[in-house]
């Protein structure tokens, strides 16, 4: 099965916490609560929501940027974006026990990240996305070849998450690249029925 970390997203339709859950109840086991324009307290809440919920699915509940928070509420990670707290300094803050992904657009990025102690790469953007401001370079099937062949030359073994405006039919070609899992938001909230939508993708890999 395919690993798959949903990304929340706020729509017209759902707010934060109902896009994880609907991703949880399709069977995803690994969600990322990705609150960039909320205070903070309203992400303390949502994730204090969310925590027993992704234990009852026995999910994996990881924040974006938020370490204090991480570390406060004891969830099971965080995510660092590029201009967040850099890796190694979360890492002092939160110990072994966390797990910290980083994002990465290139290759120095995956170097400088595995060199200070990420646990998996969050690689990307795939194309286009509306759910990100500032995008990166898009990498395109290509980019993350590319990517992947330099990581293996160099013996980097990382766990590597495609994102960035993945839909359902680019799966298995970006999972021939080598990647190991696909992080998703928009292709889930924009399904008529996101739970449905969620046990498709993880079938149909």
């Amino acid at each position: 099965m395919i690993s798959l970390q949903f990304i929340t997203h706020q729509t017209e339709r759902y707010s934060y916490f109902e896009s994880a859950r609907m991703a949880l109840e399709g069977g995803c086991k690994w969600i990322q609560l990705r609150m960039k324009e909320a205070p903070l307290e309203e992400v303390e809440q949502v994730a204090l929501q969310l925590k027993p919920l992704c234990k009852e699915h026995e999910a994996i509940l990881v924040l974006d940027d938020h370490v204090e928070l991480v570390k406060k509420l004891e969830v099971d990670g965080v995510h660092l974006g590029k201009k967040d707290m850099p890796i190694d300094q979360a890492r002092q803050i939160l110990g072994e026990a966390f797990i910290i992904g980083g994002t990465a657009n290139t290759f120095e990025d995956v170097v400088q990240h595995y060199r200070t102690g990420a646990d998996y790469l969050g690689i990307g953007p795939f194309r286009f996305t509306t759910t990100k401001k500032n995008l990166s370079p898009v990498l395109g099937l290509e980019g993350y070849a590319s990517i992947l062949s330099q990581m293996k030359e160099a013996d980097i073994n990382l766990p590597v998450v495609a994102i960035g405006g993945i839909t359902n039919e680019d799966i298995p070609d970006i999972l021939r690249t080598g990647v190991n899992g696909i992080a998703l938001s928009g292709t889930i909230l924009r399904a008529e029925n996101p739970v449905e939508e969620t046990r498709k993708i993880l079938s149909n890999s």
